[in-house]
């Protein structure tokens, strides 16, 4: 059964750096794409990153040149590290995989199959 386990969120100050992973077991399959989401309270979820198998990546414009995703095939990990964080970075974030296919860059969540259970981000001002 697969399982997706998020972890490295916390409480960092504004202007500070996260690195946050995702360890993906269980799957018997290679996953079309992998992706970051979060969950701002009072707003709907939206995507933040993505990566597909050959390594092409995607990234919300709110995101652009404050974050990097990556992937280690070796260790089933998906990362995402996260620079110059803001107040308005605050939320839960969730890793999400898409087993057949996906458009990297409409960071869509319906296009997401599976889905980890979140790690808490909060940035104080």
């Amino acid at each position: 059964q697969e399982q997706l386990v998020a972890s490295g969120g916390g409480s960092v100050q504004a202007g500070g750096s996260l690195n946050l992973s995702c360890v993906a077991s269980g799957y018997t399959y290679s996953t079309a794409c992998m992706a970051w989401f979060r969950q701002i309270p009072g707003k709907e979820r939206e995507g933040v990153a993505a990566i597909g198998m050959d390594g092409d990546t995607a990234y919300a414009d709110f995101a652009k040149r404050r974050l990097t995703i990556s992937k280690d095939n070796a260790k089933n990990t998906l990362y995402l590290r996260w620079n110059n964080l803001k107040p308005e970075d605050t939320g839960m974030y969730f890793c999400a995989s898409a087993r057949y296919w996906c458009i990297l860059s409409l960071l869509d969540p319906n296009e997401y199959d599976f889905w980890g259970q979140g790690t808490q981000v909060t940035v104080s001002s």
